[in-house]
């Protein structure tokens, strides 16, 4: 139960409060900075967690419940502090809305599928929704610690975009499969 991938997963959800702390106030570059390095720590803890489990025979249920979660709960997180403090705005909004809308209809269907013993395989094209997703998210960070790199923002902005379509894709992808299981 207290292997290390359980504890890295553990690691990024304790991790949340402070990633959401440096980002609080929109005009510290520092703590922008210091989120972003924050934020690609808690990247490279959810791509070892999975890697080390899988790699010394460690799975585990307490890691598969939770490293579904630790993603959800950093990726909404990061998304309403931006919105939070503007530095997603205006018409990105709406990516940034339609991405949280998929995480929590996924959720509730893989919830619901689960006594059916039905599994929902993540697809590859979900695989490359979510790079670009943190890829967008720590894109937004970075920018607001070097505001004058404002190509930064942009390509957070645009990651932020592809990653809401793919999320579209995916989620109808998820929703067919979970359709079939309901009466």
């Amino acid at each position: 139960m207290w292997s290390l991938p359980n504890l890295l997963t553990l690691s990024r959800i304790v991790a949340v409060p402070l990633l959401v702390g440096l980002l609080w106030w929109p005009g510290w570059p520092t703590g922008y900075g210091i989120a972003f390095g924050l934020y690609c720590l808690m990247g490279i803890t959810d791509y070892f967690d999975g890697y080390l489990a899988r790699a010394n025979g460690a799975v585990s249920r307490l890691g598969i419940f939770l490293d579904p979660i630790a993603d959800k709960i950093m990726v909404a997180a990061v998304v309403l502090i931006l919105v939070s403090t503007r530095d997603i705005a205006g018409f990105d909004v709406i990516a940034a809305l339609v991405i949280l809308l998929r995480e929590i209809a996924v959720s509730g269907l893989r919830e619901y599928l689960a006594p059916l013993q039905v599994s929902v395989p993540v697809s590859r094209l979900a695989k490359w929704k979510t790079t670009l997703q943190l890829v967008a998210l720590g894109g937004l960070i970075l920018a607001g610690a070097l505001p004058a790199a404002e190509w930064i923002g942009v390509v957070g902005r645009v990651s932020l975009w592809g990653a809401a379509a793919l999320t579209l894709l995916t989620g109808w992808d998820y929703l067919r499969v979970g359709l079939k299981h309901m009466d």
